[in-house]
């Protein structure tokens, strides 16, 4: 009887302690910087530190947001800089990935600018306290890295690892090219190739699955659409209100669902997809929307017990990793082992911000303190069940809500998430990599 009451409770509580502890972290900048301020005549004929570097492996929405945090509480005269290292040349906005894998015209928004999200003037090659590098990292060793185009090794005194999950993964659910284009050009191939089949056949039941065939039926109602999940329910990870909508949701549009029953070959030349039972379905066309591993390639190499079964980071509750033979690595977002229920922005946010922080204490010589503890809230799903309608879940094992409603936007939230990484939705002018040279 009072589980959503108390839910409600618990989620206002949550929220109001999280908006505190920003309050607190500014207050305490704002201090610091006052008596930097102060300070700064006696410190003025001190000779410059070498800088001491704080690398950060990846920049989706984890790194960035570690990055970002970290420029922005690092005081004016303090020797450490940021130095993020990351292949691609545009944050890639995943969520809308499965819907512009379909509706054709837009799938240039789901490649954002870099660098606006960064306090302004990280980035200047003068007094800038972050350097970036577009390349990836080959080798991590107790004390640097190495990058792999150029085998150059840089030193550091703390490294967040936010490598993310997904690496070797493809659309829908990861764009497998480091360079805007040549993703812009992957998206359309994958829209000409839904928009020409007769028999499409999507596998796998959570978010990307249920979407991208929601989205592929409304678009084009006269195609026979099966989704095939090898679960008993579809978004299984989820509860049961939310897996009986999605369900109905897909079922009203036409789409055959099988469950409990997986692909195990796709027999192109006779057109079917072969299941495990036995049964084969008439397919031109399969869409693999199986889950993601996380990339922890790294650390594994390093240090070998730090892994899981499942190839995430353990970690403790600082989001230093369980060595403790490196107690100046840190790891967030989706790589790292959380026990996060439903890994999503707002976690990988909340992780980077308390790998940051902690950070942070470490560059005042100073023990970590900050830790992360999971929260239903960061939980919160919005999940399209074609073009024009979605629902959105929130709950946890003894409550969820439910929220329909319509879509008016086929881009979905691409313009908000423009905004949110400090760039005018559309606009790309390309300057970021310019800018990030003249850093280096």
């Amino acid at each position: 009887m009072f589980e959503k009451p108390l839910l409600v409770i618990n989620g206002i509580g949550f929220g109001l302690s999280v908006v505190l502890s920003m309050l607190r972290h500014s207050l305490s900048f704002r201090l610091k910087l006052l008596l930097h301020s102060l300070s700064r005549s006696s410190l003025s004929s001190s000779a410059p530190e070498k800088p001491r570097n704080i690398v950060i492996v990846g920049a989706s929405i984890a790194g960035y947001t570690a990055a970002r945090t970290i420029a922005k509480y690092l005081l004016p005269n303090s020797p450490y800089r940021v130095i993020v290292v990351e292949p691609r040349d545009h944050f890639h906005f995943t969520w809308v990935l499965p819907r512009f894998c379909v509706a054709e015209g837009h799938e240039h928004k789901a490649f954002i600018p870099y660098g606006g999200y960064l306090p302004a003037g990280s980035l200047e090659a003068d007094g800038g306290k972050v350097a970036w590098i577009k390349d990836r990292v080959a080798q991590i060793s107790r004390d640097a890295i190495t990058l792999e185009s150029s085998g150059e090794q840089i030193p550091y005194e703390f490294l967040v690892v936010a490598t993310g999950s997904g690496a070797t993964d493809s659309l829908p659910s990861r764009v497998p090219a480091s360079d805007k284009v040549e993703g812009m050009e992957l998206l359309r191939q994958m829209q000409r190739q839904i928009k020409e089949a007769k028999d499409l056949v999507v596998v796998g039941g959570g978010a990307a699955g249920v979407e991208l065939a929601a989205d592929a039926k409304s678009k084009y109602p006269g195609k026979n659409v099966t989704l095939v999940h090898s679960r008993p329910a579809v978004m299984h990870r989820f509860g049961p209100r939310l897996q009986s909508a999605a369900l109905e949701g897909i079922k009203e549009l036409g789409i055959e669902v099988v469950t409990g029953d997986r692909v195990v070959s796709e027999d192109k030349e006779n057109g079917v997809a072969v299941l495990k039972s036995g049964r084969e379905i008439v397919c031109d066309f399969l869409v693999n929307c199986t889950g993601q591993r996380p990339d922890s390639k790294l650390i594994a190499q390093l240090s070998p017990s730090s892994i899981s079964e499942s190839g995430h980071i353990f970690t403790k509750p600082t989001l230093q990793i369980q060595d403790d033979s490196l107690p100046n690595i840190y790891a967030c977002g989706d790589v790292s082992e959380t026990n996060t229920t439903h890994p999503n922005s707002r976690s990988a946010m909340r992780q980077a911000m308390v790998c940051a922080l902690n950070v942070l204490s470490g560059t005042e010589g100073k023990k970590p303190k900050e830790t992360y503890q999971p929260h239903w809230l960061d939980g919160v799903i919005k999940l399209t069940l074609g073009l024009d309608k979605s629902v959105s879940n929130v709950g946890n094992e003894k409550a969820e809500f439910i929220f329909p409603t319509k879509e008016k936007d086929e881009a979905l939230m691409a313009a908000g998430a423009w905004h949110k990484l400090g760039t005018r939705p559309f606009e790309d002018d390309g300057s970021f990599l310019t800018k990030i040279k003249a850093k280096i």
